[in-house]
């Protein structure tokens, strides 16, 4: 049994809490590409914004700049952030580049976008919203190229949103956008492009790192598989459940020896310090742990928090929970530890 099995245990608040729903949450099944769009651009995102919209700073205190950048067979849309200076304050801004999870199918710049401009005020930081392209219309790697020519995107235009690179260079995501960010930094690191410009630091709430090593016979993931069990224990969580992720990779059409598709099987070395988050009761949860500890035992600077006891995306559905706020807090804190340069 996994080491971490006792983080599946369901939290008493987060128990008591579905038991005063009108009706319990249902393990989630197999979805079709449809209707999980259409989920959470009918319910998933006007939540989110509608518990985000009373803590949104004055519109007076940033500036919001959409462009379409050319990528390769397409373009995509950005959408950047930047504070308004306050007196004594410089013109340029730490620069967060960020990722949106969906499962790689579904999801778009409104997920996040509120909680960004709160950051970004916040934490006078200039932030870059990525609308990568999504499976299965764009096959895998389409939104890692997405990603990657975002940043560099980023880089090459960090005048105009106000950011410096020198000043702090991050790049985030949660969930499929974690697994994105995950990759986008091991790119960079061996890119003659980002010499002059590094990364300081990488965010991973929620990643996926090897989406299918529990259930699939990839040698080269044989040696991970004592250490990766949740995506059986957790296998019928709320909100996410193994059906669903084996649907999402389906969708990528990607072998899982992919190093990129399972960037447990990168090396590690030299990377930016990464801030992770994970939760207990999670099909993602092992793969999360162990990316952490590999990152560690390569020399890579890391702060990890867990959450014991809550599914996949919690904080979203119930941002009342003790644990939910506790992750708004620790997160903050995770944010100001990369840009402090540790």
């Amino acid at each position: 049994m996994s080491q971490y099995a006792h983080l599946s245990t369901p939290d008493p608040e987060f128990l008591e809490l579905v038991s005063k729903l009108p009706g319990s949450i249902p393990a989630p099944g197999p979805i079709d590409v449809a209707s999980q769009r259409q989920a959470m651009r009918a319910i998933v995102v006007p939540r989110i914004m509608e518990t985000l919209r009373p803590d949104l700073p004055a519109e007076s205190s940033y500036d919001i700049l959409d462009r379409n950048i050319v990528v390769d067979g397409g373009e995509i849309l950005v959408r950047c952030i930047r504070p308004v200076p306050r007196e004594h304050e410089g013109k340029e801004f730490p620069i967060l580049v960020w990722f949106h999870g969906g499962g790689w199918i579904s999801g778009e710049l409104d997920i996040d976008d509120f909680a960004l401009r709160i950051l970004s005020v916040e934490f006078r930081i200039s932030v870059v919203n990525v609308d990568y392209r999504l499976a299965p219309e764009h096959r895998f790697p389409t939104a890692l190229d997405d990603c990657y020519a975002a940043l560099k995107w980023t880089v090459n235009n960090a005048a105009e949103i106000a950011g410096s690179p020198t000043k702090g260079f991050l790049v985030g995501g949660a969930s499929s956008g974690a697994h994105c960010a995950a990759v986008i930094a091991h790119r960079t690191r061996g890119d003659p492009f980002f010499n002059s410009f590094p990364l300081t630091g990488h965010i991973l709430q929620l990643p996926s790192t090897s989406p299918r090593a529990c259930s699939s016979r990839c040698l080269m993931l044989c040696r991970f598989v004592a250490d990766l069990l949740s995506m059986d224990q957790n296998k019928d969580a709320p909100f996410l459940s193994k059906a669903n992720i084996e649907f999402f990779c389906e969708c990528l059409q990607v072998m899982p020896a992919n190093s990129e598709f399972s960037p447990l099987l990168l090396s590690h070395e030299n990377l930016a310090p990464a801030y992770i988050q994970v939760t207990g009761l999670d099909p993602l949860r092992d793969e999360g742990l162990l990316y952490e500890r590999l990152l560690r035992e390569s020399g890579v600077k890391t702060k990890l928090d867990i959450y014991p006891g809550v599914p996949h995306a919690f904080h979203r559905s119930f941002p009342e929970l003790s644990a939910s706020r506790k992750w708004e807090a620790d997160f903050r804190a995770g944010l100001s530890w990369l840009l402090s340069g540790p």
